[in-house]
């Protein structure tokens, strides 16, 4: 192959029509990320665009809506406890999952029913 894949540049999730009052409470609010200016040419399709450091997520009208319940973006966290304290705190049911060997992980689900999930390794990623 002549080419090189570098990195995962956004995820976009679906939202239903009007939904982008819900998503800035929800991703900038709630979970701490930074609203980002769509460029003007698609301003016009809705939504909303978030990032939090190389995190990017873009937030899409779709309609009609159905929530992505097994498809998700999987963020990796550091200090991953201190965030599952914090979102519980913020009344946002929190799904703990430890089938995934070596990490320590959970779900939770936007306001429209898409499931993202949370995780950190558990190893010394250097090593």
């Amino acid at each position: 192959m002549n080419f090189q894949y570098n990195r995962l540049d956004h995820v976009q999730i679906a939202a239903p029509k009007g939904g982008e009052e819900k998503a800035k409470e929800f991703y900038a609010e709630k979970l701490g990320f930074t609203e980002i200016e769509k460029p003007p040419l698609l301003k016009k399709n809705g939504g909303v665009w978030f990032q939090a450091g190389d995190v990017h997520i873009h937030i899409g009208i779709e309609d009609p809506f159905r929530p992505a319940t097994k498809a998700h973006p999987a963020i990796q966290v550091h200090q991953l406890e201190n965030l599952k304290e914090y979102l519980t705190d913020q009344g946002i049911e929190v799904i703990t999952d430890d089938r995934l060997p070596g990490a320590s992980r959970f779900y939770v689900n936007d306001p429209f029913g898409n499931r993202i999930e949370f995780l950190e390794w558990l190893y010394n990623e250097q090593e």
